[in-house]
């Protein structure tokens, strides 16, 4: 190079990709970041249960099961069942002075009525008769998958308390964050892993 030449910059496209798309993919990583976290913090819930459908697809065979309630009523079953509110979850376990999981809590309710029902909540697939969300009461059965919304089984379960307003709410033993029985409302949590509604009083 002589003398008293100048240097001329390169042009911006000669640069490296990684130098030239560096602030860019900065900005980009710290958006993903920042919605990721206001994901986890925001807990999404539907406006309008009615309106919720199964996107759940059952992979597992399970027989048909029929449910006899006899003369009890369903507005007193799930008075019962609100008793229970503060159990403490316990896996496995039906007797609640050492704590219900979720279809042992099913399983005690409807035992102390002298009602006989599955123990597993997988082994309600098939029972009783399904109804739409919009048409549910309490009494009914709600079913979902366990935590992994795509097993392909049924895992959870619970008994409708309410439906007004367009929401609908149940009574359930809850594992997470140490609530045992408890009442919810549809949030995201369960609407991914809703299955369906299913009657068994008449």
């Amino acid at each position: 190079m002589s003398k008293g030449t100048s240097v001329k910059p390169l042009p911006i496209s000669y640069l490296p990709i990684s130098k030239r798309y560096l602030s860019v993919l900065i900005l980009i990583v710290a958006m993903m970041i920042t919605g990721c976290h206001g994901t986890r913090k925001t807990q999404i819930v539907n406006k309008d249960d009615y309106e919720i459908r199964s996107v759940v697809k059952i992979k597992e065979r399970v027989k048909e099961v029929t449910i006899n309630t006899g003369r009890t009523d369903a507005d007193e079953l799930v008075d019962f069942a609100e008793k229970l509110v503060g159990t403490k979850y316990q896996y496995g376990s039906a007797d609640p002075s050492k704590g219900l999981d979720c279809s042992g809590f099913v399983f005690y309710v409807f035992g102390h009525f002298q009602i006989k029902v599955p123990r597993t909540s997988s082994d309600f697939t098939n029972a009783g008769k399904e109804v739409k969300i919009s048409d549910s009461q309490r009494g009914d059965l709600i079913l979902f998958t366990g935590s992994d919304a795509h097993s392909g089984r049924v895992g959870h379960m619970g008994i409708i308390t309410e439906n007004k307003n367009r929401k609908i709410k149940f009574i359930h033993s809850a594992s997470g964050g140490g609530k045992g029985v408890t009442i919810s409302g549809m949030s995201s949590y369960y609407i991914e892993r809703f299955v369906k509604i299913i009657r068994v009083f008449d």
